[in-house]
């Protein structure tokens, strides 16, 4: 019966550590990633992992809408149209 839920936390925790440096996407807060002379505090990074590993379907599904965007910028950049924000 526990194997399930430590395999949920697992995966998330995973989730966590893969997406720590582009965790700007799965939320509503910051537009932009960090500057790149930014460090990212060691707690962040581990508050980022406990927090994904309990929620990181809904994070999963928050992403993809800003994957989306981001695709169509990208899409619509070449053909000279100014991107949406």
């Amino acid at each position: 019966m526990t194997t399930p839920i430590i395999v949920f936390f697992l995966v998330g925790a995973l989730f966590g550590l893969a997406t720590g440096s582009v965790q700007h996407l799965f939320s509503e807060g910051r537009a932009r990633p960090a500057e790149p002379g930014e460090p990212v505090s060691l707690a962040s990074r581990a508050l980022w992992v406990l927090i994904s590993s309990c929620l990181w379907p809904i994070l999963l599904l928050a992403g993809v809408p800003t994957l989306y965007r981001l695709v169509a910028v990208r899409v619509r950049a070449p053909r000279g149209q100014p991107p949406r924000e």
